[in-house]
């Protein structure tokens, strides 16, 4: 056999098990176990829903109390996951269950990698459409759910804390209530970096141009400079000072003071991930006890 041949075989060997491995990587598989944190009291249901926006069929989860009161409807509480996770993150690796046992409908939709955004450059990934115009219609047709802002709140972690706060700012109409642990607000006007030139790519699919229109529409940053905070949904935050994002966020909290919203920050020593959030659930608990369901 020539030494080329031998030479193009030997690179196939070597390439051919990275690009089977780039293929897993890329198709978003799906956990190998699911072991959801329930109690007695409430009850879990997987839905699909067949979304328009997005040219597909998206599953939820939702939790919801095992006994529900006759001809009562039940506050919602959207939880949006992270960068890398899925719909199933929240029952998984949270004690938000116990939030069930209130009186809550829980609702954890699928989000992939999305910042639950219309991406720019990809048509079939309306995001923000597919959380704000189908998911919301379905869960109050579906289950006993309150209608109209005030029995709406809205809770994300790393991109989905972006994402609960942007939603809060551009659909103020929507929700009465918006929480970001550890969120990831700095994402749309992050500067180009050579280390991490795979990340510019996709979030330059999902925000457009550097410094363009979209991006400009998605910062919330930016949103929180122009948006009525007389309108605007109560916010929580929350950030680890070990995190890479606290700077951002100490940022947004500032504007937020600054321009008179309505909101509280809180800061403690801990880093990405979900033990962090889970130790602030209690803070998140009574914060929702005192501002959800909205008075309105």
């Amino acid at each position: 056999m020539p030494a080329s041949s031998r030479s193009n075989l030997l690179l196939h060997a070597l390439f051919l098990p990275a690009i089977a491995l780039a293929s897993c990587r890329n198709s978003n598989p799906q956990p190998l176990h699911d072991d959801p944190h329930l109690t007695p009291r409430i009850v879990l249901q997987d839905v699909t829903l067949h979304s328009d926006s997005l040219a597909r069929d998206m599953q939820y989860r939702v939790i919801l109390p095992a006994t529900l009161p006759p001809n009562q409807k039940l506050p919602v509480l959207y939880l949006l996951h992270g960068g890398g996770g899925n719909f199933r993150d929240w029952s998984n690796y949270s004690d938000v269950d116990t939030f069930a046992e209130r009186g809550i409908i829980l609702v954890m939709p699928e989000g992939h990698s999305s910042y639950y955004t219309n991406a720019a450059d990809r048509p079939a990934d309306r995001y923000e459409d597919y959380i704000t115009k189908e998911l919301i219609a379905d869960v109050e047709h579906k289950f006993p759910a309150m209608p109209g802002r005030s029995g709406r709140a809205i809770v994300g972690v790393s991109m989905g804390g972006f994402g609960a706060v942007k939603l809060a700012l551009v659909h103020p109409d929507l929700f009465a209530f918006a929480a970001g642990l550890s969120p990831a607000l700095d994402v749309p006007s992050r500067p180009f970096s050579i280390k991490r030139i795979d990340q510019w790519r996709r979030f330059r699919a999902i925000f457009g141009p550097w410094q363009g229109e979209v991006q400009r529409n998605n910062d919330p940053l930016l949103l929180a400079k122009t948006a009525d905070p007389g309108k605007t949904p109560y916010i929580f935050l929350a950030c680890g000072e070990q995190e890479g994002l606290l700077a951002a966020n100490n940022q947004f909290a500032a504007r937020l003071k600054q321009r008179g919203f309505q909101f509280e920050y809180h800061t403690s020593r801990g880093n990405h991930d979900w033990s962090q959030w889970n130790s602030w659930l209690p803070s998140l608990s009574a914060s929702l006890s005192q501002h959800f369901p909205a008075k309105e």
